[in-house]
């Protein structure tokens, strides 16, 4: 009977201790990990990830700010440490963080705009601008979308392989901005917007930047999010003393650090495992340094193996699915939205994406067009996302934040043997009369006046519309040869060779198109005013001392195909180059009495191909002929000389003074081997040979053997003026040497 009495007591506490039991077998810890923002320095965190998945951690939310956000958001996407470290030594972070667009993304009309000037500043209402930052972020922004796209769809971020937030600032409140949803790339890139650095970023019509202003490492965030452990791996600056302050840049981080460091005295005391690299050595732009920061991180949380194992023997195990991603998959994208194109036209966006829909593209062509549409400088902002039916095809959704400067002051110098030193001064308007034109003009001083007037009307895939007017003059020394069509045949003059005045005014009106995505064709007509002389022989009409060669009217229609993927236009390591060119010289008035229609056609290709990454060659093929006209010999091919921009067929050619080799045809070939001893420093040698002649196809002179040879060895530098060049060549048939001097883009 006492037994019965106490039975239901007995039950309830067999039950209890049973439950009791199970519940510490099961006993499941939550893990947080916070990753702090300090630049280059960041890339500790892969290292101290290493070592926390070896020794069985799980990682249950994360939590980061800056370049803590990035890899923060990319281990959470399920990338693994060692994947991260692989994919952060395949980056090149100097073309990233800079607004370094590959120049084979670039349309024809931005090639040319982006490898002449060294300078431009927003000129708005006349009031010289600066820019908010030295980069809009694009490359980050396109390399995160890329790794990114196998959680595109995902906009809550607590649903991510591994739950995660970052932190922004908002530059007009100064008040944090706890990011945990959205599109991930677009909230990573703004919480990694260092001020100066990068221009700010818009999301929910908040201006954006850096998180590290405000919250460079948000332990009690993650542990509001239900935590019990947490993890922090904190790669911040501690205070420099007074030698190593060497920059304003350095001042305005040790100002940011006082606030930051002061708050880690409370936010280390709330972190489990604290791990802190040993990161003095590096700054936060040594990404060239990225192996041994990397390694600092693995060295830092190696010490805490003991204590992280410990940590995840109180969990259960799970398996992460690594993450397969490959950039040259190919998406089929059934329809383009666009959003905020108020001032450009959708068939100019989808024109410069090279996209037409429905259309099957890779994802590496595909950021190539985002890359083209910024190349734009009409744009502030580029965001994109797809949404993927089921179906497996996609809706784009590109957001649009169209930039509100509408004028810019450019600016160049350069030196070459033929133009000698010239200085340039460029105004450029846009949406002058409609929303997709733009109006250049170029404004040259220096030895010689030049000047370069564009007027272009930018339809995208549809045809486009340009007007070109520009005026060319330069003084020169030529071989008699060069007038000898223009002089009378029984006059002997006892020099071998005249000063000549040479300008050039030029005007054309053309319309092209887009071929296949990456060939360039167009039809148009032109007015060229050629005029020579020589103030060295003879006499005018008004009794001056000069001679007048050539002064004529000239009016042609043209056409034009060219395909360009050359990563750099004056040092390329790889891709591939196509110009041609075929002129109708229909009329003509003015000294030229014995004009008959004639007509010119030229053509050019190249192929670059590197050899163990810093060894590259260049060959190229070109040349040109003319029929009809035998008495016009004004337009005539000229070669010789070295640097300058290529104008009205005189063409550069090694080993000979400028416009010293001259004939209606001409064959010519160019062998370049180029050793990038340094980043941006040149050595090179090369090879071009030519015939050059009259009517070499007909009498078959061109296959009887090389007439004309030049060999060089040079040295090359790219700066932000362009690129300076020095070479020595020399001529076997001359027995002569020249040297060559090039400074600054060609112009």
């Amino acid at each position: 009977m006492p037994l019965m009495k106490h039975l239901p007591f007995i039950i309830f506490l067999i039950i209890s201790t049973f439950t009791f039991s199970q519940e510490k077998g099961e006993q499941d810890i939550k893990v947080g990990l916070v990753l702090s923002g300090g630049g280059a320095k960041g890339l500790a965190h892969i290292g101290a990830l290493k070592v926390i998945e070896e020794s069985g951690v799980r990682i249950d939310y994360i939590g980061g700010t800056s370049m803590g956000a990035i890899i923060g958001a990319l281990y959470a996407s399920g990338y693994s440490a060692t994947q991260l470290d692989s994919i952060f030594r395949q980056t090149d972070f100097s073309t990233l963080i800079q607004d370094d667009i590959p120049r084979s993304a670039k349309t024809f009309y931005e090639k040319q705009e982006s490898e002449k000037y060294a300078l431009v500043l927003p000129f708005d209402k006349f009031k010289v601008g600066f820019p908010s930052g030295l980069s809009k972020g694009q490359n980050v922004y396109n390399l995160l979308s890329k790794l990114t796209s196998h959680v595109s769809t995902i906009s809550d971020f607590s649903k991510l392989p591994i739950p995660f937030f970052c932190v922004a600032t908002n530059v007009e409140t100064g008040k944090e901005v706890i990011l945990d949803r959205g599109y991930l790339p677009r909230a990573v890139t703004a919480s990694g917007a260092l001020p100066s650095l990068f221009s700010p970023v818009m999301i929910d019509d908040k201006v954006l930047i850096d998180g590290g202003v405000v919250n460079n490492y948000p332990v009690n965030e993650v542990r509001a999010k239900g935590m019990d452990v947490i993890i922090g791996v904190d790669v911040q600056d501690s205070l420099k003393n007074r030698d190593n302050l060497k920059s304003a840049f350095d001042v305005l981080v040790q100002i940011n650090n006082y606030r930051t460091i002061n708050d880690m005295i409370e936010k280390r005391k709330k972190t489990d495992v604290y791990i802190h690299p040993n990161i003095e050595d590096f700054s936060v732009v040594s990404f060239d340094e990225g192996k041994n920061i990397v390694e600092s991180g693995i060295v830092a949380a190696e010490s805490y193996r003991e204590e992280l194992q410990k940590i995840a023997s109180k969990q259960k195990p799970v398996n992460r699915e690594k993450v397969k991603f490959e950039a040259n998959d190919v998406i089929y994208i059934k329809e383009v939205r666009i959003e905020g194109n108020e001032k450009y036209t959708r068939s100019y966006v989808l024109g410069k994406l090279k996209l037409r829909t429905p259309d099957e593209i890779t994802y590496e062509d595909f950021s190539e067009g985002i890359n083209n549409l910024s190349a734009t400088g009409n744009f502030q902002d580029i965001n994109y996302r797809f949404f993927e039916d089921e179906n497996n095809q996609y809706t784009l959704l590109l957001q649009l934040r169209e930039g509100r400067s509408s004028m810019m002051l450019r600016f160049a110098a350069h030196y070459d043997d033929l133009f000698r030193t010239a200085a340039l001064v460029n105004i450029t308007r846009k949406r002058l009369f409609t929303n997709n034109d733009i109006a250049s003009l170029d404004l040259i001083a220096g030895d010689n006046l030049r000047y370069n007037f564009e007027y272009y009307i930018d339809k995208g895939f549809y045809w486009s519309v340009g007007f070109n007017s520009k005026y060319h003059f330069f003084e020169t020394d030529v071989p008699l040869s060069f007038v000898d069509a223009d002089l009378n045949a029984e006059v002997s003059l006892p020099i071998n060779k005249l000063s000549i005045k040479y300008s050039d005014f030029t005007n054309q009106l053309y319309f092209e198109t887009l071929f296949r995505r990456t060939f360039i064709f167009g039809l148009g007509g032109e007015h060229k005013y050629l005029r020579y002389l020589s103030e060295t022989i003879g006499t005018d009409e008004n009794n001056l001392p000069r001679t007048v060669f050539e002064s004529t009217n000239y009016y042609s229609a043209f056409g034009f195909l060219k395909y360009d993927t050359y990563d750099n236009s004056f040092f390329p390591k790889r891709g591939a180059y196509f110009s041609g060119d075929f002129h109708w010289y229909l009329l003509a008035h003015g000294r030229n009495k014995s004009f008959e229609p004639f007509s010119l056609a030229k053509a050019k290709m190249g192929y670059a191909h590197t050899f163990f990454n810093t060894i590259s060659a260049q060959l190229t093929a070109e040349g040109g002929f003319k029929w009809g006209g035998p008495k016009t010999t004004s337009l005539d091919f000229a070669l010789g000389g070295y640097g300058f921009k290529e104008m009205n067929n005189i063409i550069p050619f090694m080993g000979y003074e400028a416009i010293s080799l001259r004939g209606n045809t001409y064959l010519k070939s160019t062998l370049t081997f180029d050793y990038e001893i340094f980043r941006k420093n040149h050595i090179n040698i090369s090879a071009n040979i030519a015939n050059v002649g009259n009517d070499l196809f007909e009498n078959g002179q061109w296959i009887d053997g090389v007439d004309y040879s030049g060999f060089s060895a040079g040295y090359g530098l790219e700066t932000i003026l362009g690129p300076m060049e020095i070479k020595y060549s020399y001529s076997p048939e001359l027995n002569e040497s020249e040297w060559y001097v090039a400074l600054g883009y060609r112009f």
